[in-house]
């Protein structure tokens, strides 16, 4: 892709977010801080909305390709968009979500595999694009995470194997870029909103699965190996301590760090991207060695992640509820 193309690209998607702004100002969506915020200034919602726009005109540019994955993408990326001004009934939109995923599996071609390919796939698509959402919870932290998994899978499209197309990688990047010019900050412009984290989630995923299903390696997953821990373990410690999992909170260990310990966003937000760094140069340099190498990787990872945890966090305070 030439490089003026590419800045007509950037133009365009820092063009619709500053309309985006004037339109979320002139209609009130934005982000009142509670008790369970880690942000205290009202702020933009939904400054996410760039990620589907962008596929969007990339796709209109380029003759619709992956036509299932799009339409699902717009999908689920409109029903969250209302559901961050409108709030909506969960059964509308865990339908709209399904229905959005089963349209990823048409574009994989998924169908054609034994059921439990597909429930495998099922639990992998719905567990990745809730993390997404729980992970959403401070300046920089999705911005800066996606951008590194994007750049990741584009560093494996083009110097490991062919599974994607660069060109579409690049312009999920580019929008990526936008988005963190006005979050990757100490005070944010705006949030990604249900609508950015649903929707790059969504996109992210579309990606992994392609790779996985081109080299039939599901060590990949672990490109998501920190947010997938973080969101794990705050549901197994929720539940140990006899809480709702499905109602709003604050205990992520992301969130203690930025919350209790006050540590900024940017600060939080960085530890996690250069966890996750450090695993994707790691599985990069040994995934063709087979399977036992990554899964060592994943357990120290783990045991890494849960002596920190218990380290600052306390025992005593993963078990009982948060005050």
């Amino acid at each position: 892709m030439q490089n003026s193309i590419l800045l007509l690209y950037f133009v365009l998607f820092i063009i619709l977010e500053l309309v985006y702004f004037k339109i979320a100002d002139r209609f009130n969506i934005i982000d009142k801080p509670n008790h369970r915020s880690s942000h205290t200034s009202v702020t933009i919602r939904g400054g996410g909305v760039i990620f589907p726009l962008a596929v969007l005109a990339y796709s209109i540019a380029n003759g619709f390709e992956n036509v299932y994955f799009l339409i699902g993408l717009l999908a689920i990326s409109a029903i969250s968009f209302l559901d961050d001004v409108l709030t909506l009934n969960n059964k509308v939109r865990l339908s709209i979500h399904l229905s959005s995923v089963l349209l990823l599996f048409f574009q994989w071609n998924l169908f054609s595999l034994n059921w439990y390919w597909i429930l495998i796939a099922l639990i992998f698509v719905i567990a990745t694009i809730n993390a997404y959402n729980f992970m959403d919870g401070i300046n920089g932290i999705t911005g800066g995470y996606s951008l590194l998994t994007i750049a990741t899978l584009y560093y494996i499209n083009e110097q490991v194997v062919s599974f994607t197309s660069s060109e579409l990688l690049i312009i999920v990047g580019l929008s990526l870029i936008v988005f963190n010019f006005f979050n990757f900050r100490k005070k944010a412009k705006c949030f990604a909103g249900d609508v950015g984290s649903v929707s790059i989630a969504f996109i992210v995923v579309f990606f992994i699965g392609q790779l996985i299903l081109t080299t039939q390696n599901l060590s990949y997953i672990l490109l998501l190996l920190v947010y997938g821990t973080d969101t794990a373990f705050t549901v197994l410690f929720r539940k140990v301590r006899g809480e709702n999992i499905f109602e709003a909170h604050r205990s992520h260990f992301y969130q203690h760090l930025s919350n209790h310990r006050k540590y900024s966003h940017i600060l939080v937000a960085s530890i996690y991207i250069m966890a996750q760094l450090l695993i994707n140069f790691v599985l990069i340099t040994v995934i063709e060695t087979g399977i036992i190498y990554p899964l060592f990787m994943f357990f120290i990872f783990i045991f890494i992640y849960l002596f920190l945890r218990i380290k600052l966090e306390g025992r005593q305070k993963l078990l009982v509820s948060y005050q």
